[in-house]
């Protein structure tokens, strides 16, 4: 026991030193971007709040690397000091050297799940809102894209298209926005073009609104009519909205699985939804495989030589999991794999490659 808390404690705290210097690193590349992008109307300290903000969505997706840097660390300083050959010529097996570290890697990755996840989801939604409203001068406005947004919803009269410039990350306020209303089975009846759109329990508020009748033999600049204040229904909600352009990562894992349930009753696909929290819960068990593909190739001796190449290649191995990750989470999202498949098959399997090896190497 004693050996194992020794292992384990070197490990944390080697982790904790390689998390502290990829978090200044990530802070001041952060830094320096969001002065190049932001006016010179942006004071320091306010940039300095984006960055915080930002940084911790950043170092959410490099944790891996983070992790697998911390156990070659710590195997190669273990063993150039011997104290693996001690632990073997004590009648240990190298793998007992594992359990401290691996225990510590589970600890993390709950922690990762449990708190960093609904941390990551606040703080990238307050990051969206704030950097907004610094460029435009607008509260809680989200940029979606050259062609901005685009919506569709139907009710008994037919159906409504929606365009907005802009919207915030809800998708409950839309700017400059325009809805043509199209007759069942028909072409285009009307045209709103408004300022903004709120959307409130079943309607549209809009204000700012000019209305364009599109019926046949009408005029229909002549007879537009401009509105302070104006109500569509609606039959859109604030998730399904949230759907269509929102990122699963910005919804906290304590909350997704009811927010796929909301989805899914709307009609909404929720395919990328159900795919990412299943992605999260198998998070701790690839942080596992780092540290076992980290130590698979530096547990040998360093008089052995070929530490470099030991450690190069742990870390193109790393990568290359992490990447198959990425792809077999795209293929999920696409439907080409079921979500469970795609988020556990990977981890799973960089967990037996990395048991392999390590045996192959310790009784091989």
């Amino acid at each position: 026991m004693t050996l194992h808390r020794y292992f384990a404690r070197r490990f944390l705290w080697t982790f904790l030193g390689i998390f502290a210097i990829f978090f200044l690193f990530q802070l001041l590349l952060d830094l320096v971007d969001q002065i190049r992008r932001l006016d010179d109307d942006v004071s320091f300290g306010e940039i300095m709040h984006l960055t915080l903000l930002n940084t911790p969505e950043g170092m959410y997706q490099i944790l891996p690397l983070v992790m697998i840097l911390s156990a070659i660390a710590l195997f190669v300083s273990l063993a150039r000091s011997s104290e693996l050959v001690v632990t073997r010529a004590a009648g240990r097996s190298g793998l007992v050297a594992l359990v401290g570290p691996l225990v510590v890697a589970v600890v993390i990755g709950g922690l990762t799940v449990a708190m960093g996840n609904p941390i990551v989801a606040a703080t990238s939604k307050a990051y969206a809102d704030l950097r907004e409203s610094y460029r435009s001068g607008e509260t809680s406005a989200l940029s979606i894209g050259k062609e901005g947004l685009w919506l569709r919803q139907s009710d008994p009269a037919g159906q409504t298209v929606i365009r907005a410039a802009r919207a915030n990350p809800d998708g409950t306020v839309l700017y400059d926005v325009m809805f043509v209303a199209y007759a069942e089975g028909g072409g285009p009846v009307r045209r709103i073009e408004a300022e903004e759109a709120t959307l409130e329990a079943g309607a549209w508020k809009l204000r700012g609104a000019k209305v364009w009748p599109l019926r046949v033999g009408l005029n229909p600049e002549a007879n537009a009519q401009v509105y302070g204040i104006l109500t569509v229904p609606s039959t859109l909600t604030e998730d399904s909205i949230k759907d269509r352009f929102g990122r699963p990562s910005a919804v906290s894992v304590w909350e997704l699985s009811g927010y796929i349930t909301d989805l899914e009753s709307a009609g909404f696909s929720a395919r990328r939804h159900a795919v990412w929290l299943q992605m999260e819960l198998a998070r701790p068990v690839f942080l596992v495989s780092m540290v076992l593909i980290g130590a698979a190739f530096t547990m040998r001796h360093s008089r052995l030589g070929g530490t470099g190449i030991a450690v190069l290649s742990a870390v193109l191995l790393g990568f290359s999991l992490y990447y198959v990750r990425n792809f077999a989470q795209i293929l999920g999202e696409n439907g080409q794999l079921n979500a469970l498949v795609a988020a556990w098959a990977p981890p799973l399997a960089s967990v037996l490659l990395a048991l392999g090896l390590i045996l192959q190497r310790e009784d091989g």
